[in-house]
């Protein structure tokens, strides 16, 4: 198990934005022989064939062609983003401090971002002598931080303090002869004069291993990479099956799934709609026999406040992998999805537990519900169980995580027969 895990923290560790995790993801992908396809041209899939496309650097797609011909689609869904913050446009106050206008990116633990070394990673747009270019930035150092106010100076903090992401939240970049230093430093690093950008603040804590049988992990942005990880791992293991299998990640989940590369997009039709095009495959047909595991983590119960959770519907750190259920479809799961996943679990030898919202707490929302706009099959909710989600650093169990990559390799290895509601798992 330490050799996975380690492999899991060296992918947390590369990944400080969107557009870092898909980079890591697509390399293990042209790794294990997987051809890139590009939008704008023609397929031409072959059986036997393995395939990814991308879009707009943090969105990907992966897929396999069988060699006999498929059934139906078996499809995950997770997603590549985390709570953060994002840098502004002309970004740096200055004044007695040079300071920098960020904005919430989704919906974090603000204080947890506080008096912490922070630094910059995502993308940036380059003129060169042939036209713009995107390109990825990581300031590995320590760059900013965002400073409290002393409890002499703020007495109610611990009564309960209402944190104001324009005035308390802006991080400190240096002393007031820092100004127009910050561009010089990243056109220093990508080798042009920038354009435009994407960027985002970023923990510099790495993912570490911890408890006293090293049985915790924690790390930033653990929900949901965590489960782009484990359905990554499933994916690229399991054995081939007569089932179609398709691996999603998508971006901007924390935010609504509204973009062109969120799954709330035509992105994951299209392409399979291409996919039936380029293999004479009926898609309407093939939807109908079709599945698909939504991967976002849940909320475990909590060693300090056990009365926030569902008294018989509340997931523990190493109790295996979350079905999570919601009666106003935030999630999916309903029997049926729930018993084939069950049946997954126990091909793959490993624990499943539930989670229900405590009915007086509204719960959140995740993928599988927003990619029904487009892609309407049977969809089973899971994820794992993890504390202090949307804090700047969140815990899980490490034995859940190898937990969801040997179920998510169960579930690639199958083949599913849909019959009037009915599931052929085998």
């Amino acid at each position: 198990m330490e050799k996975r895990i380690n492999a899991l923290c060296d992918f947390l560790n590369a990944s400080h934005s969107s557009f870092h995790a898909v980079a890591y993801l697509e390399n293990l992908l042209k790794q294990e022989g997987y051809q890139k396809l590009a939008e704008h041209e023609t397929w031409q899939l072959t059986p036997g064939g393995k395939y990814y496309l991308t879009r707009s650097g943090t969105a990907l797609l992966a897929f396999r062609i069988p060699t006999e011909t498929p059934v139906g689609f078996l499809l995950s869904a997770s997603h590549s983003d985390h709570p953060c913050f994002k840098l502004k446009e002309n970004p740096e106050l200055s004044g007695t401090y040079t300071r920098l206008a960020v904005e919430r990116y989704g919906g974090q633990l603000l204080f947890t971002w506080t008096d912490r070394p922070l630094s910059l990673a995502g993308r940036v747009i380059v003129e060169t002598e042939n036209g713009i270019e995107s390109r990825l930035i990581d300031i590995d150092r320590d760059l900013m931080l965002i400073p409290n106010v002393a409890i002499h100076m703020n007495r109610q903090v611990n009564d309960g303090y209402k944190w104001n992401p324009a005035v308390d939240m802006l991080p400190l970049l240096g002393g007031k002869d820092a100004k127009g230093k910050l561009d010089a430093l990243l056109e220093e690093a990508v080798g042009g004069r920038i354009l435009g950008h994407d960027l985002f603040l970023y923990v510099r804590e790495e993912a570490r291993i911890w408890g006293v049988d090293n049985e915790f992990i924690s790390a930033t942005a653990l929900d949901d990479l965590e489960c782009a990880w484990g359905c990554t791992q499933g994916f690229l293991k399991a054995a081939e099956s007569h089932s179609l299998p398709v691996l999603c990640v998508f971006d901007n989940e924390e935010v609504g799934s509204g973009s062109r590369q969120g799954a709330c997009s035509a992105l994951l039709i299209d392409t399979l709609d291409r996919i039936c095009e380029s293999r004479n495959l009926n898609l309407k047909q093939m939807l109908s026999q079709s599945f698909m595991v939504s991967a976002d983590n849940g909320h475990a119960l909590h060693p300090n406040h056990p009365e926030l959770s569902d008294p018989t519907n509340a997931p523990v750190l190493g109790g295996g992998v979350v079905l999570k259920f919601n009666a106003t479809l935030k999630y999916c799961t309903d029997g049926l999805s729930a018993a084939l996943f069950r049946k997954v679990c126990e091909k793959a030898g490993v624990r499943h537990q539930t989670y229900c919202n405590r009915a007086d707490i509204a719960g959140g929302s995740t993928l599988g519900n927003l990619s029904q706009h487009h892609v309407s099959v049977p969809t089973v909710d899971i994820g794992l169980a993890q504390l202090a989600m949307h804090s700047c650093y969140e815990t899980s169990a490490a034995a859940d995580a190898i937990a969801l990559e040997d179920a998510m390799t169960a579930y690639y290895s199958s083949t599913l027969k849909i019959r009037d509601d009915n599931f052929l798992l085998t």
